[in-house]
């Protein structure tokens, strides 16, 4: 039997692959690990580790049953639609990517909430200048209240500021004021002046981050998106920056990455963006869940973090 690691864009397979096989011999099981696409005996394959994997590509191995992500999303497996129903999906949930999100997203609204951009740039003028507003009043409110979410939600509140939280269902927070469904989203909105876009990437939220959703957000109102760049119809946010019904946003994710050269988001004075570093998974955290839920396939037993085919995550 063997397993087969699917990530061409990724430049650490060659490590994932050791690793892997170090883990797997470690408990009791001599399984071969191979790399797309050199894979000797496609019949032999029962689980695929996968990022970012070409369309097709897993239809190679009639006996597959685990496709597993190589991080936190799986929008990158379940965008193939025709996926059998048979084949379980499941993620990578790591403490430190949890973290660093975290600690990514304390360090941007703090920078808004502080102005330090604004200071940024009296410093590049060679100004001595102050703000008519030193703190901006903040009421954060963050879309998607899975663990990222819960983590940064409980951060804020601990600092002192009004969290508020949105998600597809009931969830319950302490401190925290929680909204749910679409009929919840408007009450949410006029809740919140810096929103966080933590949600997953399922039919339902592709070009969620659209005008109509930023014109029911209260005038002045923040974004900071780190989830996926689909979310976002990115020339919907420059219309509503240049009509200043937001103030600004930070941006980690985008639709095309690298971002294009010539992508107005570069010179946009309210947008401030980094290039999808806000976190990232620790293979040393990931790999020994791989070998885990293979294990546990072979056993027949429960795999962790398995994911909702019909929720989308």
């Amino acid at each position: 039997m063997s397993l087969v690691i699917i990530a061409p864009s990724k430049n650490n397979t060659d490590f994932w692959q050791r690793r892997l096989q170090e883990e797997l011999k470690a408990k009791g099981e001599d399984v071969k690990v191979e790399i797309w696409p050199e894979v000797e005996n496609p019949d032999k394959v029962l689980m695929a580790v996968t990022w970012k994997h070409p369309q097709e590509s897993l239809y190679a191995y009639p006996h597959l049953k685990v496709v597993s992500s190589m991080g936190a999303g799986v929008d990158h497996i379940l965008k193939d639609q025709h996926l059998p129903l048979h084949w379980h999906i499941v993620r990578i949930v790591d403490e430190q990517l949890t973290r660093g999100m975290s600690n990514y997203l304390l360090a941007a609204v703090l920078n808004y909430h502080k102005q330090m951009l604004h200071f940024y740039k009296l410093q590049q003028a060679h100004r001595w200048g102050y703000s008519e507003t030193p703190e901006i009043a903040l009421q954060p409110g963050i879309l998607g209240l899975g663990e990222l979410g819960r983590d940064i939600a409980l951060k804020l509140k601990a600092l002192g500021f009004q969290v508020s939280g949105f998600s597809r269902t009931s969830k319950a927070i302490m401190g925290v004021n929680t909204f749910s469904g679409e009929d919840e989203l408007e009450s949410f909105l006029q809740q919140s002046n810096l929103l966080i876009c933590l949600l997953p990437l399922t039919q339902d939220t592709r070009n969620y981050l659209n005008l109509e959703f930023f014109r029911k957000c209260k005038k002045g109102s923040y974004l900071i998106n780190v989830a996926r760049g689909s979310h976002l119809v990115e020339e919907d946010l420059i219309t509503a920056l240049d009509e200043g019904q937001l103030a600004g946003a930070t941006l980690d994710v985008f639709r095309q990455e690298p971002l294009p050269k010539e992508h107005p988001f570069w010179d946009h004075p309210k947008v401030f963006i980094t290039p999808h570093i806000a976190s990232v998974t620790n293979p040393d955290a990931a790999i020994p869940q791989v070998a885990e839920n293979y294990i546990r396939m072979l056993q027949d037993k429960p795999l962790l973090n398995k994911i909702d085919r019909t929720a989308g995550y």
